[in-house]
């Protein structure tokens, strides 16, 4: 067996996993690597891309370059001119990342799931204070980026995102074995909330959708297009920002600096397109969510 599989075996081991990504000061690991992977040497870039290719399964053949100034750089890439194709159906909503499906369906009044038996709250992820009807009974699917995939978020329908929200929190790691272990994760992590409402003619105009993207363990950074800020561990800003961000369907929105999870909400009368479950690999622009 080789090195590479020997530690992979190693680290499937949940107990051990656990302990090692989640027992470490992550604050403090978090903020070391976000400074180590923006430094911009050759040799640093380098070595930090190859170790990464080392633990995991990064393929850059579809990235618009091939050349990296830093880990930074590699991991906020953007793909190829025509590398994901967007769904156009009107009745759709399409992924809006690269992502393995995680824990999703109906939600029981205000109550999603991250994991089986671990319940959390939509005012427990969003605030006390936001207005959740849209959403009451509605849908849900939890979207979980992996360390090697695209990590830049795009829109899922045409949308006006008219509320951004800000929630300073820690840096648990989002992988299955924690959401198994950690009550309220995706509540006590750093996300931001995205309040959009759908544009258009079509049969889906009007219905608000929220893209909830959480940020995990070495990835405390999440990078909007529409707004000159950088929400990170150490933001001290405004909490909440109205804002009124025009976007096409599949147009990108922002980036995480590394791998993480967004989770959607849908109101009542969506459902998982055909094919999809727990587990299936999606691409940005697949269809995701059918009206």
């Amino acid at each position: 067996m080789t090195l590479k599989k020997q530690l992979h075996s190693l680290l499937a081991n949940e107990d051990l996993n656990f302990l090692l990504t989640n027992r470490l000061p992550r604050r403090w690991l978090t903020q070391l690597v976000g400074r180590i992977s923006r430094i911009e040497n050759p040799l640093v870039a380098r070595a930090s891309i190859g170790i990464w290719k080392f633990f995991s399964d990064l393929d850059l053949s579809e990235a618009k370059k091939q050349h990296f100034t830093s880990m930074h750089d590699c991991f906020t890439r953007q793909l190829k001119e025509g590398a994901r194709s967007i769904d156009q159906d009107p009745n759709v909503l399409s992924s809006p990342v690269d992502a393995i499906i995680g824990a999703h369906g109906p939600i029981e009044g205000t109550q999603v799931f991250q994991a089986k038996g671990f319940p959390y709250s939509l005012e427990d992820l969003l605030g006390q204070e936001e207005d959740l009807e849209a959403w009451r009974n509605g849908t849900f699917v939890t979207l979980r980026l992996t360390s090697y995939m695209y990590h830049r978020f795009h829109a899922p329908y045409a949308c006006t995102v008219d509320k951004v929200r800000y929630f300073s929190g820690d840096t648990w790691n989002v992988n299955p074995i924690a959401l198994k272990r950690v009550e309220k994760l995706f509540c006590k992590n750093e996300r931001a909330f995205i309040s959009t409402r759908l544009s258009g003619s079509g049969p889906m105009a009007g219905q608000r959708i929220a893209l909830v993207p959480v940020a995990a363990i070495l990835v405390a950074s999440i990078r909007l297009h529409f707004l000159d800020v950088l929400f990170h561990m150490g933001y001290k800003g405004a909490k909440t920002i109205a804002c009124e961000a025009a976007f096409t369907k599949g147009q990108e929105m922002g980036w995480f600096q590394h791998g993480s999870t967004v989770i959607l909400l849908a109101p009542a009368g969506f459902t998982l397109c055909p094919g999809l479950e727990q587990g299936t690999h999606v691409r940005m622009g697949q269809a995701l969510l059918r009206l």
